[in-house]
């Protein structure tokens, strides 16, 4: 916990805050201007609750643009003060092996980013009701978004840990967060082996709306393969991390 507590002493210093606010405020203006061009201020009696269906349409696509990029941003930054002030040797001295802080900085970032993907939905959710949508709240679609959104966060957020560790260049970090970016957009169109073996691209996943042809639909979200996601995630980044601890600083 005194790890942790560094972490979050560093970040004082670092603007992961103001970044951080990036996220749910980002991810939902996005969703908002999307949900009124398309015309839901016409349709907030819709009975088939339209007003929802295309806020978590917008939702899922917002994320994707999103996330990825803050993510790599919030990663980048609190890694890198260890490369420039030789950190990684100072914390070993005092007992944090790289590994250790590794997972520090993972606890802390995610603890923001679960607080911040829990905020975009409630952002909506209130604006929802706020603006008049008179159908019935479809409150097991934005669970399951919500939930499978966090899980992806904190895969990539853990992805981009292990990566700004190990490579000092954080500006390689973020292009590969662009690249993240794409696939996640277009992970539709890419064959299904390369959405299933990169974080980004269960992006499109957890899209809870989306047109079908003519129709806005809620999704089924596969929260099985979410949660093997999460498993794989968790798994990886223990045995890497503890490979650090076994290294020298």
């Amino acid at each position: 916990m005194s790890v942790i507590g560094n972490e979050f002493a560093k970040m004082r210093h670092l603007w992961i805050g103001p970044i951080a606010v990036v996220l749910p405020l980002g991810i939902a203006g996005v969703t908002a201007f999307r949900a009124l061009a398309s015309g839901m201020l016409g349709q907030l009696e819709d009975p088939d609750g339209f007003g929802w269906k295309i806020l978590l349409a917008g939702l899922g696509l917002a994320l994707s643009l999103i996330s990825p990029l803050v993510i790599a941003v919030l990663s980048s930054r609190l890694v890198e003060i260890e490369h420039a002030g030789n950190g990684w040797m100072l914390s070993s001295t005092s007992g944090a092996t790289p590994g250790r802080l590794c997972r520090a900085k993972f606890a802390s970032l995610g603890l923001i980013i679960v607080a911040a993907t829990v905020l975009q939905s409630l952002i909506l959710i209130t604006a929802g009701w706020g603006i008049g949508i008179s159908s019935a709240f479809p409150a097991a679609h934005w669970t399951a978004f919500t939930v499978a959104a966090v899980t992806i966060n904190l895969s990539v957020l853990a992805f981009h840990i292990v990566l700004s560790a190990k490579v000092e260049n954080q500006i390689v970090c973020l292009g590969v967060a662009v690249i993240g970016v794409f696939i996640a957009v277009f992970a539709p169109a890419l064959p299904g082996w390369l959405q299933f073996v990169t974080p980004w691209g269960y992006y499109e996943l957890a899209s809870a709306a989306a047109y079908v042809g003519t129709d806005l639909v809620y999704l089924d979200i596969p929260l099985l393969a979410i949660l093997v996601l999460a498993v794989v995630s968790a798994g990886a980044f223990a045995l890497i991390t503890a490979r650090f601890d076994r290294q020298e600083a």
